[in-house]
């Protein structure tokens, strides 16, 4: 079993107002999500769009809740933009992160990524990168990390569906192309179950690299539609396509045995993006909650 002094939990607010779609979830106040977050149980998150950005207004309003900030998504563009343009974004956002006391920033390139476009097949359309483009990536992680590194932080890649570094094979070029001390990884169940990684052998290889932990389920009727019906991965997410925890096709309990047998110390964040009116965030919360306490001990 876990222990709560070395692996904290929290949600993501994706799952009360989604940032890629801000419709789903429109009424859902930050006031409201982050008081529901601490009444289910968790006592940490990730940042969202109607989180307020002055690091003392929004500290007052978590200390409140007991809840910490746990990191925050960047989207990077180091294979289409100049590195000092990228450069000058991420320090702003690292700092952000420094003063709300995190201790990772995850990181996702988003460069030809279709995962926020609402017409494009996730899995027709996925794009790829050429020789070139991961020599910049990985150049570029490298220097993100050691720019992360000048506050004692650390950068971990967020693999995601829609975009280069997605598959098991992209993961494993994007490991071996970079400083181990410099680019870490974030582990997310949902995004390898999607798109049909084998999750363990990954959670495996890279467990002592990996430094956060991203836990979400997938519901093995809709994925099926997404694939028949080459849906993209907003419709998909919209029909319900994950879900939190124990409540999908994923089987955690090897998952958690590798993790708590390997010393991980870190966050598990809770992220299971769904239509907030046909799921309420409070109820899947608090069923995440129950799942993770069962299973893990925490």
């Amino acid at each position: 079993m876990f222990d709560s002094n070395k692996v904290k939990l929290g949600i993501a607010p994706i799952a009360w107002t989604n940032d890629d779609m801000p419709e789903l979830g429109e009424e859902n106040t930050f006031e409201q999500c982050v008081s529901e977050m601490a009444l289910a149980g968790f006592v940490g998150s990730e940042v969202g769009n109607k989180y307020p950005r002055d690091t003392i207004v929004l500290k007052k309003a978590l200390d409140l809740r007991n809840i910490q900030i746990a990191s925050a998504w960047y989207s990077s563009f180091l294979v289409t933009k100049p590195l000092e343009e990228v450069e000058k974004d991420f320090i702003k956002h690292r700092d952000f992160l420094y003063e709300m006391g995190a201790k990772v920033i995850v990181v996702s390139e988003q460069s030809k990524s279709i995962q926020g476009k609402m017409d494009l097949p996730i899995f027709e359309g996925k794009p790829y990168f050429n020789n070139d483009e991961w020599e910049k990536l990985a150049e570029g992680l490298e220097y993100l990390g050691k720019l992360a590194g000048q506050k004692d932080m650390k950068i971990v890649y967020h693999h995601h569906m829609g975009t280069g570094v997605q598959t098991s094979e992209e993961i494993d070029r994007l490991m071996e192309m970079t400083d181990p001390k410099l680019v870490y990884l974030l582990f997310d169940t949902g995004h390898l179950t999607f798109s049909g990684e084998d999750s363990q052998s990954i959670l495996e290889k890279y467990i002592h690299r990996i430094k956060h932990v991203h836990l979400k389920d997938v519901r093995e009727d809709v994925l099926k539609k997404t694939k028949e019906e080459d849906l993209s991965f907003l419709d998909a997410v919209k029909i319900g396509a994950f879900t939190v925890p124990g409540d999908g096709m994923i089987n955690f309990e090897p998952l958690f045995k590798i993790i708590d047998e390997n010393n991980y110390e870190g966050w598990f964040i809770v992220e299971a993006e769904q239509d907030p009116m046909l799921a309420n965030p409070l109820e899947y919360a608090i069923k995440a909650r129950d799942f993770i306490r069962e299973n893990t001990g925490l």
